[in-house]
């Protein structure tokens, strides 16, 4: 476990775990890396290297009240690679992530990351005009944000339900509460303006994605819905796309076991291979 610091002075905490290939794992929106727990342990025992950062103003990181712009985003998730050196990187991204990877890419080529997992990634764009009638639209968009700054432990318990489907997955509660406590423990204008920073138009950057890229959303998420994931690989050149029957959006707990099964199985197609092999 360590940091390292930016070229604007912030301090990022970032996990370092296992030798091997390297995969990078970066968290959806609000979460830090913390969440990857479970996939760093399973892919560091089968011979990969893990790496997994906490966003600015997220957990261990420094919360320096500038730089949630994607570019500044992407700008410190390639500053991590740099920083270790890392080559023939597999990119893991959840959610608001997946914005970070594509603009990574496009500011910074395919230098250092060969391909790309996104698990229930954001909307190609959500510009008014373009929008898809699924995606969030700046009246929703306000609502939210008025609802956090209000009372955000309030809205995520209140949101807590859908974003696990605990009825059907049987995510506990405990469960659901460790992850509340991560969040309220987010600087609250980190989550606002992280917020309002995946609202871009990365469609032309899609469009050019340099690497194979693996699509994977769940048809139960209301977070992010399922067509945002069917339109993101649609776009990629060598974009493919599998849908989970009965996922919610916080599918990276519900559906560990499958996830990792297919992150495993696009990695040997690609062939990256354990260190163990």
């Amino acid at each position: 476990m360590s940091h390292f610091t930016t070229t604007d002075g912030t301090q990022l905490f970032y996990r370092d775990c296992g030798r091997g290939q390297p995969i990078v794992f970066v968290a959806s929106w609000a979460l830090d890396s913390r969440a990857w727990g479970p996939y760093m342990l399973h892919f560091q025992e089968l011979g990969y290297r893990c790496i997994a950062l906490d966003r600015r103003g997220h957990g261990r990181s420094d919360d320096p009240g500038h730089g949630y712009r994607l570019d500044r985003l992407a700008d410190d998730l390639a500053e991590l690679l740099e920083h270790l050196d890392l080559r023939d990187v597999s990119l893991v991204a959840h959610s608001m992530a997946s914005g970070e990877a594509t603009r990574y890419l496009a500011r910074h080529g395919r230098g250092r990351v060969a391909r790309a997992v996104f698990l229930a990634p954001t909307a190609p764009s959500y510009v008014e005009g373009s929008r898809e009638p699924w995606s969030m639209d700046e009246p929703t968009t306000a609502a939210v944000l008025a609802a956090i700054r209000r009372d955000l432990a309030y809205w995520l318990t209140d949101n807590a339900n859908d974003f696990f489907l605990p009825a059907e997955t049987g995510t506990t509660p405990e469960y659901m509460q460790y992850t509340i406590d991560m969040i309220c423990g987010v600087s609250l204008q980190a989550l606002v303006e992280c917020f309002r920073a995946k609202r871009v138009d990365l469609r032309e950057e899609l469009r050019n994605l340099p690497v194979p890229l693996l699509v994977i959303h769940g048809n139960r998420d209301v977070s992010e819905p399922v067509q945002q994931g069917r339109a993101t690989a649609a776009m990629v050149p060598d974009g493919r796309f599998l849908e989970y029957d009965g996922a919610p959006h916080g599918f990276y707990h519900t559906h560990y076991e499958r996830l990792v099964a297919d992150i495993h199985a696009f990695l040997r197609e690609a062939g990256v291979m354990p260190r163990a092999a």
